[in-house]
C-alpha cells in the first residue's frame, strides 16, 4: 500500500444515480469521480463487478472474469447508433430513483442489448476481433455456457442434459453451431462492458482516482468456471459437489452461515503453479488498481460444510495454501497492492498469514463496541491500530452507522459514548464523530460508504447477509453528492492529513483557482 496517508469512499456501481434503473458506466459515473476529486478523496471502492445470478448478490456470479452487462451505458449506446433514446426511455426498469428493480432490469434490460447487438455488425469490428482473442482463455467457455443457460431456461448447469453438463465434445460442438450467434451475443456484452470499463478507470486515474476491485475468494457452483473446469474443485465423478464452504456457529448465528460455493481442490491448484489464480489476480490488475480479496482467512484454513447439510454445525477446518499462492502471485505479478479481508474471528495462524504477506488489513469500527465479539473487539479500536491497516466505519455486509447506532444495545452504545468523550449525545452528532475517528486514525487508507457520510439509517443499507430479497437495491440519487457533501469532505480530508493532493493540483490546473473557490462559485 502506498506509503501516504488517503481517504476514499465505497460506493458499488449499481448504487451510481442513472436514469436506466441501475448505475452504470454513463455520465453519473463519471459525475462521481469527478465530485470524488473534488471532495480531497484518492481511492474509489467498488464491489464485485461480475454478472449477477439468483439473489442478485455480486458475490455470487455467473462468472469470476465476466462483467455484469447491468453496467453498460445505455447512452453510450446510443451515441453509437445501434439503439434509439425512445427505446431506452420507454423500457420500464422500475420507478424508483433509490432503488434497482433487479425483476424488470432481467425482463427489459437485455431485450435493449439483444437489439443493440443485432444492428452492431460487430463481427466486422477489429476491436471485437481482437478482444475475442485476447480473452478466449475465459470468454469462449463463459459465452457458450450463458447461451446454453438461456436454452435450459435458466436452469444450473448441474441441472442441464449430462452431455453437455458434464462437456462431451460432441455436445459442445452441437451447442456452439446451434447457438452461434447467442454465443456471440455474450462476447458482444462483455467486449462493450470492457471498453466502457476501462474507459471509466482511465478517466479515474487521470483525475487522481484510483479503483479499488474486489473478489471474493470462492466461485458460485453455478458458474462458468466451475462448469469448465470442474477438476480445480471438491466435486464428485458426476460434477456434483463433496464440500461446500461457509462458516461456523458463533455469537452473530447458532447454526453459522452456509454459503454453499464449491471448495478448492487446492492440491490441484498447487500442483499446477496456482495458474488459476494467477490469471485470476492478473484479469484483476488489467481491472482494478488495488485489489481486496474477501475472506482472506480462508487461505490459511478454509471451513469445510459436508454438501447437502441444510446448516453449518457439521463442518470442519482444513488448511488452505497459505503463502505459497501470495509467494506465486508475487513471483508472477510482483508486488502489487492488495488489502486482505479479514473480519470475523481471526486466530494466530491467520495474522502471521496477513503478517508474512504485507498486505494491510481491515479495521471496521462498528466492530470494536460488540459484546458478542469478546475475543477479536479490541482489534477495532482505533488505538490499537497499526499504519499497515485500510479502516472502515463499516461495509456492505454492515448496518448504516446511523442505522447501527439505532440497534446496538444499551451498554454498547454508552461506551461508544464513553470512548468518543460524548456520553448522551445524539446518534447524528455521534456518526459525525465516528467518522472523525476513523479519518483521525494511524491507518494508512480510510474508506467510508456514502450512505455514513450522507447519515442515512438502515433504509440505505447494502447488503444484510444470509437474507434474501431486499438486498444490493440501494441507490444514490441525482444531486445528492452536492457540492455541500463534497466541501465537508475535502474539509475532513484536509483536518486529518488524507487529500489527494494529486487531484487538487490537477483541479487547479484546469479550473484556475483554488480549490475551496470552486465551491463558492
Amino acid at each position: 500500500m502506498r506509503y501516504e496517508r488517503q481517504c476514499g469512499v465505497l460506493l458499488p456501481v449499481s448504487s451510481l444515480p442513472s436514469k436506466y434503473g441501475i448505475g452504470c458506466f454513463d455520465k453519473s459515473a463519471y459525475d462521481f469521480v469527478d465530485s470524488l476529486a473534488r471532495a480531497g478523496q484518492g481511492v474509489w471502492q467498488i464491489l464485485p463487478l461480475g454478472p449477477t445470478s439468483y439473489g442478485d448478490s455480486p458475490y455470487q456470479s455467473f462468472s469470476t472474469f465476466a462483467g455484469n452487462p447491468y453496467f453498460i451505458s445505455l447512452d453510450d449506446l446510443i451515441q453509437e447508433g445501434v439503439l434509439s433514446r425512445q427505446e431506452c426511455r420507454s423500457a420500464d426498469f422500475g420507478k424508483k430513483a433509490d432503488t434497482v428493480d433487479y425483476a424488470k432490469l432481467y425482463r427489459n434490460r437485455y431485450k435493449l442489448l439483444r437489439k443493440a447487438y443485432e444492428r452492431s455488425d460487430i463481427s466486422r469490428n477489429p476491436d471485437f476481433i481482437r478482444f475475442q482473442q485476447e480473452e478466449g482463455y475465459w470468454l469462449k467457455d463463459y459465452a457458450v455456457f450463458m447461451a446454453v443457460k438461456d436454452r435450459f431456461n435458466g436452469a444450473p448447469w448441474t441441472e442441464w442434459a449430462e452431455d453437455i453438463r458434464l462437456r462431451w465434445q460432441n455436445a459442445l460442438d452441437y451447442y456452439r453451431r446451434e447457438l452461434y450467434f447467442d454465443i456471440e451475443f455474450q462476447e458482444y456484452m462483455q467486449f462493450k462492458f470492457y471498453e466502457q470499463w476501462k474507459k471509466l478507470k482511465a478517466y479515474a486515474n487521470t483525475r487522481g482516482i484510483r479503483i479499488i476491485g474486489d473478489i471474493p475468494i470462492y466461485v458460485a457452483m453455478d458458474s462458468a468456471d466451475t462448469w469448465a473446469s470442474p477438476w480445480l474443485f471438491k466435486l464428485d465423478s458426476e460434477n456434483n459437489p463433496t464440500q461446500v464452504a461457509g462458516c461456523p456457529p458463533d455469537g452473530f448465528s447458532a447454526t453459522g452461515q452456509l454459503w454453499g460455493n464449491p471448495l478448492y481442490n487446492w492440491e490441484v491448484h498447487r500442483q499446477s503453479g496456482f495458474s488459476w489464480w494467477l490469471k485470476r489476480i492478473e484479469h484483476c490488475f488489467a481491472m482494478y488498481d488495488i485489489l481486496r480479496i474477501d475472506h482472506f482467512r480462508g487461505f490459511d484454513e478454509y471451513y469445510a460444510i459436508p454438501y447437502g447439510d441444510l446448516t453449518a454445525e457439521n463442518g470442519w477446518w482444513e488448511k488452505g495454501p497459505g503463502m505459497d499462492l501470495f509467494r506465486a502471485v508475487s513471483c508472477r505479478l510482483g508486488e502489487r497492492e492488495i488489502i486482505a479481508e479479514d473480519l470475523g474471528f481471526v486466530t494466530d495462524s491467520v495474522r502471521r498469514l496477513v503478517e508474512e504477506s504485507g498486505y494491510p488489513n481491515m479495521k471496521v469500527i462498528e466492530f470494536a463496541f460488540d459484546e458478542r465479539d469478546t475475543g477479536n473487539a479490541s482489534d477495532y479500536l482505533p488505538h490499537n491500530y497499526d499504519a499497515n491497516s485500510v479502516v472502515y466505519t463499516g461495509t456492505h455486509d454492515n448496518e448504516t452507522l446511523m442505522g447501527w447506532l439505532s440497534q446496538i444495545t444499551p451498554s454498547e452504545h454508552d461506551m461508544v459514548g464513553r470512548y468518543l468523550n460524548r456520553q448522551g449525545a445524539p446518534d447524528k452528532e455521534l456518526c459525525e464523530n465516528l467518522i472523525c475517528l476513523v479519518m483521525g486514525s494511524v491507518s494508512r487508507l480510510c474508506v467510508i460508504p456514502m450512505q455514513d457520510y450522507m447519515g442515512l439509517g438502515n433504509e440505505a443499507r447494502i447488503n444484510q447477509p444470509s437474507t434474501l430479497g431486499t438486498n444490493w437495491k440501494w441507490r444514490l440519487k441525482e444531486g445528492q453528492f452536492d457540492a455541500a457533501l463534497e466541501k465537508r469532505l475535502y474539509d475532513l480530508a484536509v483536518l486529518y492529513g488524507r487529500n489527494n493532493w494529486e487531484a487538487e493540483k490537477l483541479l487547479r490546473e484546469e479550473t484556475g483557482t483554488e480549490t475551496d473557490a470552486a465551491w463558492d462559485e
